[in-house]
């Protein structure tokens, strides 16, 4: 049987379980700013007329990618190194 010390194989289980659960709120995310653009019957984010919570959400979702990107180049990072 394979010892899982913290750095090791538990780390990386938790850290990709963090991944998955992060992308699924950016679909839910994603689900939201569609539902309140349809709402609106506006998709432009540049009109004027664009919802401000579809604006917040994307903004929302787009921190959420970028600390998905940064989480999955450490995971890759700790994948290796092992």
């Amino acid at each position: 049987m394979q010892e899982m010390s913290r750095s090791g194989t538990a780390g990386e289980h938790r850290l990709d379980a963090l991944i998955a659960d992060l992308w699924w709120r950016v679909r839910l995310l994603n689900t939201d700013i569609l539902e309140e653009e349809a709402k609106a019957g506006v998709f432009d984010a540049l009109a004027p007329t664009y919802p401000l919570l579809a604006l917040n959400l994307r903004a929302r979702r787009d921190n959420l990618v970028a600390t998905i990107g940064m989480l999955e180049q450490r995971a890759n990072s700790v994948s290796e190194a092992a």
